[in-house]
């Protein structure tokens, strides 16, 4: 990418850019760019989704806690007081690696009918993840919004655009990372995944892991890397570090959505993804 129009991408992320004395090592795409992508303009500026209210003095965002319970339903299970279940995604064997396009439309017809868990009852349709499925990089958010209920598509919405400004920024496109989350239905309300949905969708999840084979994975907002890694530490104590899922290195980074509601948090963003770059750098040499 172009100098120039990486600047752009920042400028339209609202963080600021401070100019090394060096110059910076351009990061390895996981699939080469096509020519002339270079030369897009610049990204348009996003306000907060449409199913997020824009934060006020009033009522200014705090954290993702906030964020996430905005409209919350009465406190998800956490994973330490659940029950154990065995998921119906966990019932079908395990797939061998490299498996061609009739394992795909399996798996996401398998997905499609899953009643595993209650909110098959109340989603407009599942959504199963896009992307190219032999990325470098698999990005991970905790669940399906209003749009991407809609859809059938995950990170649509605005929190989505926003997403697609920060994998630019670092070099990438949508088309080349893989893009998932937890869960593959809409929990009511937006409001945190319980555990016991998370267990029933944790087969297909570890299913699209093994078929794409990434080289990182990146937790997409707090809530998401609390799952994946298990714990329930804040995600300020799991910025910057490489963590593992299922074999592969895992990153962090703030929601998108928590972005938009609280703008000095980009810089932070701008953080992890630099650091999640200079991980992804590391296993190519």
């Amino acid at each position: 990418m172009e100098e120039s129009v990486r600047l752009q991408y920042l400028e339209a992320m609202g963080i600021d850019v401070w100019i090394p004395r060096h110059s910076p090592v351009v990061a390895e795409q996981a699939v080469a760019a096509p020519v002339g992508w270079a030369s897009q303009s610049a990204a348009h500026h996003f306000d907060a989704p449409d199913n997020e209210a824009a934060p006020t003095p009033e009522h200014p965002a705090t954290d993702e806690t906030a964020v996430n319970h905005r409209h919350a339903e009465p406190a998800a299970q956490t994973a330490e007081s659940a029950p154990p279940r065995k998921s119906e995604s966990d019932a079908f064997a395990p797939l061998p690696h490299h498996t061609d396009d009739h394992a795909w439309k399996d798996l996401q017809h398998q997905v499609a009918i899953c009643r595993a868990c209650s909110l098959c009852e109340t989603r407009t349709q599942t959504v199963f993840g896009v992307g190219n499925k032999h990325a470098d990089w698999l990005l991970i958010g905790e669940a399906p919004g209003r749009d991407e209920d809609l859809q059938g598509e995950p990170f649509v919405g605005r929190a989505g655009q926003l997403l697609n400004e920060m994998i630019r920024a670092i070099g990438l496109r949508r088309e080349q990372v893989y893009i998932a989350n937890m869960l593959k239905c809409r929990p009511p309300n937006n409001r945190d995944p319980q555990a016991g949905e998370v267990d029933a969708c944790h087969g297909f999840l570890k299913r699209q892991i093994e078929l794409i084979q990434p080289k990182l994975i990146l937790a997409v907002g707090r809530i998401a890397a609390q799952n994946l890694l298990k714990t329930q530490q804040p995600l300020s104590r799991l910025r910057g570090i490489r963590h593992e899922l299922e074999g592969v290195p895992l990153t962090v980074v703030h929601h998108p959505a928590y972005l938009l509601r609280s703008l000095p948090e980009k810089a932070k963003a701008w953080e992890d993804l630099q650091f999640a770059l200079s991980v992804y750098q590391s296993l190519q040499l």
